[in-house]
C-alpha cells in the first residue's frame, strides 16, 4: 500500500499540464469534452471543418482563463491529421491524449443507400479513427511517455437498426478496433486506448428526438433504466477519467455510457 499517498490520491484525476487534442470539437460532444479538458487544466487543441466555428469556441475557452488552440482538418484525410499532431506539438511540444468525438451519419435503407453512401459513413467512422490511432500512436511513441487514447463508440455498436448499416457497422468496427489496437499499443508502449459508447444525446441532429411527447422519445424511455436521454455534459467525467490516471489499469475497454440502454 506504499503508492497509495495523499499526494497521488489528490492528482488520481488530474490532466492538468497535459496536451489533449480533441476532434469534432464543433460538436455538442466535442466542444463539451474540449470544454471540460480545458478547465481541467490541460492545453487543448481543438480541430473539426468548421473554422469558423473552432474559432469562436477557443475565444470562448480563453476567455475562461483556458489554454487551447485551433486548426480546422478532415480526421479521415491522413496530410490533415498529420497536419494536425504536428501543430499541437509545435505549440505545447507534445501530444498526450487524444478524444476523438467527431462523426457522421446518413441513415438509409440498404436497397436505396448507394456503396459510395455506404464507403463515406464508414470512412467518417471508421476509417478515419485508424488514421488518427496511427498518427497519434507514433507522435506518443517517439515521445516515449505513453498516452491516452479515448475514442467515442456510440450504443449501436453493439445492436442493428434499420437504415443504419453503415454507422452500425462503423461502430462495431471502432470496438474491435480499439480492442485490438490496446493489444499493440499498451505493454510495449504504454498508450491505454478505449472507447466510450453512448446513447443518444442532445444535439442540433437529435434535438427533434427530445420531444417527451413523441412516441420516438417514449420508446426509448421503455429500454433506457435511467428515465432521460443523455445531455453531452453525461460524458464528461468519463472522458476526464479515461485520459487520468485513475484508469491506467483499463485499456481495449468499450464503456457502456448509454443510461442502462445495453442492460435491457
Amino acid at each position: 500500500m506504499q503508492s497509495i499517498t495523499k499526494e497521488a490520491i489528490e492528482n488520481l484525476f488530474s490532466i492538468s499540464g497535459k496536451t489533449a487534442i480533441v476532434t469534432g470539437a464543433t460538436g455538442a460532444l466535442g466542444s463539451a469534452i474540449a470544454a471540460a479538458y480545458a478547465h481541467a487544466g490541460a492545453k487543448v487543441v481543438l480541430t473539426g471543418r468548421n473554422d469558423e466555428k473552432l474559432a469562436k469556441i477557443a475565444a470562448e475557452l480563453k476567455a475562461e482563463g483556458c489554454i487551447c488552440e485551433y486548426i480546422s482538418g478532415d480526421p479521415s484525410v491522413e496530410d490533415d491529421v498529420e497536419k494536425i499532431v504536428k501543430f499541437a506539438v509545435d505549440k505545447y511540444i507534445e501530444v498526450n491524449i487524444i478524444a476523438a468525438c467527431h462523426g457522421f451519419n446518413a441513415p438509409k435503407s440498404i436497397v436505396e443507400q448507394s456503396v459510395d453512401e455506404w464507403q463515406a459513413i464508414m470512412d467518417a467512422d471508421c476509417k478515419s479513427i485508424y488514421i488518427l490511432s496511427k498518427v497519434v500512436s507514433n507522435q506518443m511513441i517517439a515521445q516515449g511517455k505513453g498516452g491516452n487514447i479515448i475514442i467515442t463508440s456510440s450504443a449501436r455498436s453493439k445492436a442493428g437498426m434499420a437504415g443504419y448499416t453503415g454507422y452500425c457497422t462503423a461502430k462495431g468496427g471502432v470496438d474491435l478496433m480499439v480492442q485490438s489496437l490496446a493489444c499493440d499499443l499498451t505493454a510495449k508502449y504504454g498508450i491505454n486506448i478505449n472507447s466510450i459508447n453512448p446513447t443518444v444525446f442532445r444535439s442540433d441532429l437529435t434535438e427533434w428526438m427530445f420531444d417527451k411527447e413523441s412516441a420516438v422519445y417514449q420508446n426509448f424511455l421503455k429500454r433506457l433504466p435511467i428515465g432521460r436521454l443523455g445531455e453531452p455534459e453525461d460524458f464528461i467525467g468519463l472522458a476526464i477519467f479515461l485520459a487520468s490516471p485513475a484508469s491506467n489499469f483499463l485499456t481495449g475497454g468499450n464503456y457502456d455510457a448509454t443510461g442502462g440502454y445495453w442492460a435491457c
